[in-house]
């Protein structure tokens, strides 16, 4: 009998459920148990993700069938509003495994821990139902967190993703045709990600997010302004005094670029700029937002949940990218 614990994933067919299948396939201590789409129903899913061998098939599971699985933990990689009725199966059922919940559905559930874990790992404190953050969330949060305590106002935030994060289901959003040559604003007020990092941080956030042309990716300027004058340098000094234990985060010194984060696990903050005055400063953020905006981060918070090193199925090697000089 093998004594890995065992993930099912509903919603496997998404961009980030196929992320999720090839750093489950990579762990040393997982092993999937099921993996639930509609459209792939009865497909190997070796011939979908070449990452997972073996004899498993997609199946197409109801929230009921998903509940009834002998698995030890659940991911639900769903477009949001979709989790509720598998969530309430699984509690129905009693078996009480790990749920972890990609969608927006449970961030502001107080019932669940909020798991980015480079700010919240502290407060894991056992809880068997956690809610992922966004992926412009994590963007922001983490660009943010820092200067806290210095804040004279809302941060201000103009985000821009890849069409990934708007999902598979055809939209505007994620019609390649539509985004040629074009930058796509959309939700530039009370976005569910600005009230998400305002709940999280304690304090109001504005942002405005856009869709670009590329597939993954995202990008974050942060403006800030604060209570008092900061210098460049001190400025780059207190988020490297910050992160300096995140393995996944980086400082640099310059802006970071999306085609260095595209398919890399980790965060990277940079463009540190200072108005004259010292008042208002300016920090940018990228992450792959089918990465460490979704499925790196929901290992992260597997990992936790079970006990194992956080990083595990994570490979360094991948965490960044080599900058060129």
């Amino acid at each position: 009998m093998s004594d890995k614990k065992t993930i099912g994933i509903v919603g496997a067919r998404g961009h980030t459920g196929s992320e999720l299948i090839r750093l489950i396939a990579d762990h040393p201590q997982f092993e999937l148990g099921f993996v639930s789409s509609r459209e792939l129903d009865g497909h190997p899913v070796a011939d979908h993700n070449v990452a997972c061998g073996g004899e498993l098939r997609y199946e197409n599971l109801s929230p009921e069938a998903a509940a009834q699985k002998d698995v030890d933990a659940v991911v639900l990689a769903l477009p949001n509003g979709k989790a509720g009725e598998y969530v309430a199966a699984i509690d129905a059922a009693k078996a009480n495994p790990v749920v972890v919940d990609l969608s927006a559905d449970y961030r502001f559930d107080d019932a669940w821990f909020y798991g980015l874990p480079e700010l919240t790992r502290d407060n894991y404190d056992g809880q068997k139902r956690i809610g992922n953050p966004g992926c412009y969330a994590t963007a922001m949060q983490l660009a943010i967190s820092p200067l806290l305590g210095q804040l004279a106002g809302p941060p201000q935030c103009f985000g821009v993703s890849g069409y990934s994060g708007a999902g598979t289901t055809p939209s505007d959003r994620n019609n390649p045709a539509l985004l040629h040559d074009n930058l796509m604003p959309y939700s530039l007020a009370d976005h569910m990600h600005e009230r998400e990092v305002s709940r999280q941080l304690g304090v109001p956030v504005e942002f405005m997010p856009h869709v670009a042309p590329w597939f993954r990716g995202i990008t974050m300027t942060v403006n800030i302004w604060l209570q008092q004058p900061v210098k460049v340098g001190d400025l780059r000094a207190l988020y490297r005094q910050r992160y300096a234990s995140e393995p996944l985060i980086r400082i640099s010194d310059d802006a970071p670029w999306v085609s260095r984060i595209a398919h890399k696990h980790g965060v990277e903050i940079g463009g540190f700029t200072v108005a004259p005055g010292g008042k208002r400063a300016v920090v940018v953020s990228t992450l792959d937002n089918l990465l460490k905006g979704a499925a790196t981060q929901a290992m992260q918070n597997l990992n936790l949940a079970f006990g194992f090193d956080e990083l595990a199925s994570i490979p360094p090697a991948d965490f960044f990218t080599e900058i060129s000089a």
